[in-house]
């Protein structure tokens, strides 16, 4: 569409979100170059000039991938384990089993337009008609049929409260559950959610615990589960805050023997050393 006018392509666009050109041209159009230009200049890096800006220790990590996937070896215990981190949209995951994605105690869900990691989960996993129509949105759905089962429509739930929900569209990327971690309360009379460290350390034990649970009941189990910097975007947390109150978690959960498959998905070259330091044993 290259050679379309600029009004063509806009208006196309705004058809496949299903919004007025306006706000596409608004919004959604920000976004979108937005994470292009972010691709670019990833690409652009040179080599050497990555390694040194993500402030990976030598021989801490073996690249996988190129600069969006590292795998890093951490001592947890007697034994060695190894994390996967993604340094890209959480959009873009794929073959992990389970992606958690923070939200509020009221579990109301922010518009898919947004750029939240909630937003491009939601996104993601709408089965949307050529048209740009929505035909199915499962994460929507899901969290609603939970609140009507637990009787919580209309009332908060317990910080750390941990929902599971199908994952729509995203089944064809090798995502089958998307687990919505209950952090963010928000904060009367104003936009703005407060987030607390063991609200955050509280909720990874529980998507564990979720985890354990599901597992034996799907075919194959789920073994692998991706977190996000919980609580570090509209919450306020410092990534340095974020990863300790989830990493608390983690260490725990491996320490006691257990065997599953842990990645983080970040979206900056800052947060992902502050991941590769791990494997040096400095705590975040």
């Amino acid at each position: 569409t290259r050679d379309w006018p600029a009004s063509s392509r806009r208006a196309r666009a705004a058809s496949v979100y299903g919004v007025s050109v306006e706000r596409f041209r608004k919004d959604h159009e920000v976004m979108v170059l937005g994470q292009v230009a972010e691709h670019v200049v990833r690409l652009a890096a040179a080599p050497a000039e990555r390694e040194a800006e993500a402030g990976v220790p030598p021989g801490g990590e073996r690249e996988r991938g190129g600069v969006t996937h590292r795998t890093v070896r951490v001592l947890v215990g007697d034994r060695q384990v190894v994390l996967t981190v993604h340094m890209h949209p959480v959009d873009l995951l794929r073959d992990v089993d389970v992606v958690v994605s923070p939200i509020n105690v009221h579990l109301a869900l922010p518009e898919a337009y947004k750029s939240s990691v909630a937003a491009s989960l939601r996104r993601a996993a709408t089965v949307w008609g050529v048209t740009g129509d929505v035909i199915e949105d499962p994460v929507h759905e899901g969290l609603s049929e939970w609140a009507a089962e637990h009787d919580t429509s209309g009332r908060a739930v317990l910080p750390g409260t941990v929902v599971a929900t199908g994952s729509g569209a995203l089944t064809a990327q090798g995502v089958r559950r998307i687990y919505h971690a209950a952090i963010a309360v928000p904060r009367a009379g104003t936009n703005d959610y407060d987030v607390l460290p063991t609200h955050v350390t509280a909720a990874v034990s529980r998507t564990f615990a979720v985890l354990a649970e599901e597992s034996g009941r799907t075919a194959p189990p789920l073994r692998s589960v991706c977190f996000p910097l919980l609580g570090s975007g509209r919450g306020g947390l410092p990534y340095h805050v974020s990863l300790g109150a989830v990493w608390a978690a983690v260490e725990a959960e491996l320490a006691r023997g257990a065997d599953w498959d842990v990645h983080f998905v970040v979206r900056t070259p800052e947060a992902a050393a502050l991941v590769a330091r791990i494997a040096s044993g400095i705590r975040p």
